[in-house]
Parts: structure tokens; sequence; C-alpha cells
């Protein structure tokens, strides 16, 4: 395990991994209250942009699959993140599922935090953090807590967002995600007490 503080090694990647919506974000948000030093880095950034098919064509892509991500552009920024190098995030747009141009800045950090759902079920993201979490709640959670992000975020409307979750998000998370569990370092069920759960992180830096 890398070594955090001044005289640290290198930088620390940690990966909070796990279903759609069942709580990732808001355990890295806890983490980032804690160690306002750290940076984010959130794997939903790096879907491919798909500005050049149809919008009907954009509605059939399973975005649940690894083949919808930029996973090399990813890996070449969490290695870069890890050598101590700024890296800039192409902007992402949910609602057009494309990339309406921009970047921003994640900055290199002693603590980066990684977000992502398949972060575990790929061995290259998996062999490039320090710590590996999983992070996992029930099916009815996980879909009324994506109900509400998508429609309210996401320019979603809710038959979709239903439709999405059975057709793909649901499927991808019992195939993909799930089993993925079995690389964590540390797993936390729906529902666990988030600042316990952050506490028990920074404790196996």
């Amino acid at each position: 395990m890398k070594v955090l503080g001044t005289k640290r090694l290198a930088e620390v990647l940690v990966g909070l991994c796990g279903g759609s919506c069942a709580g990732k974000t808001t355990l890295a948000r806890a983490l980032l209250a804690e160690r306002p030093d750290a940076t984010f880095l959130e794997f939903d950034d790096y879907y491919h942009d798909l500005s050049a098919i149809s919008v009907e064509e954009r509605a059939k892509v399973n975005y649940d699959h690894p083949d919808a991500l930029d996973v090399q552009l990813l890996l070449t920024h969490m290695d870069e993140l890890a050598a101590g190098r700024a890296v800039d995030v192409p902007d992402y747009d949910f609602a057009t599922h494309t990339r309406p141009g921009g970047l921003h800045r994640v900055e290199a950090s002693s603590l980066v935090i990684v977000d992502g759902l398949l972060l575990l079920a790929l061995a290259e993201c998996r062999e490039r953090l320090d710590l590996k979490v999983f992070v996992d709640a029930p099916r009815e959670v996980r879909l009324a807590r994506r109900l509400e992000k998508d429609v309210r975020d996401r320019g979603r409307d809710r038959d979709g967002v239903i439709r999405q979750f059975g057709a793909s998000v649901e499927p991808m998370h019992e195939t993909l995600v799930l089993p993925s569990s079995e690389f964590a370092d540390l797993c936390f069920t729906h529902p666990f007490d988030v600042e316990h759960a952050t506490q028990v992180i920074l404790e196996n830096l």
C-alpha cells in the first residue's frame, strides 16, 4: 500500500465501484469533505461521443457495457494522476450522449478518488487502484434513485428511464457489476452509515 502524507511514494487511488445509484457518489462526497485536498475522477465523464450517429441510434446503445466508455482515456488519466500530473477530462452531455466541447481539469493529489460502476469489472482499471471499495443497494432503491437523478439532471423521461433500467442497467448489474464485488477490499451495502464508511476507508489507506 502506498503511503499518504509528506513522505508518500506516490498518489493513492481509491476506487468506488458498485451498482448504479447505490451510493458511490454520496460516499465520494463524504470522503472529499474529510479530505478536501483529495481529487475526484468520474468514470461517467468518459462515455464516447455519439454525435456522429442519429438520436434514434443513440437510444439503442447499451450505456452500461464497457464498450460505451472510453476506457483507454480513463486508464491514461489514472496513470497520469498516479504520477502526480493533472489531467483534462472532456465534458459530457448525458441528455444528448455527446461531448459538446470543453474540458475540465482534475488536479493531481495525494489522494485520488475514482468513481465508476464498472471499475472492478475491468482488470486494467482495478489493477491501478490501491484500495477497492464496492457499494451496493437493493434493486428498488437503485431504481428509485435512478429515476430521480435521470429525470432531474439528465433530461430523461420517467418511462424511458424505467425501460433502460430493465433493458440494460439491471442485466449489466447482474452480469458485470455485482460479480466484481469479489475483487473489493471493502464492501458497503444499503443501508450503511456514510460517516462510518468514510472513516473505515480512510483508516485503510
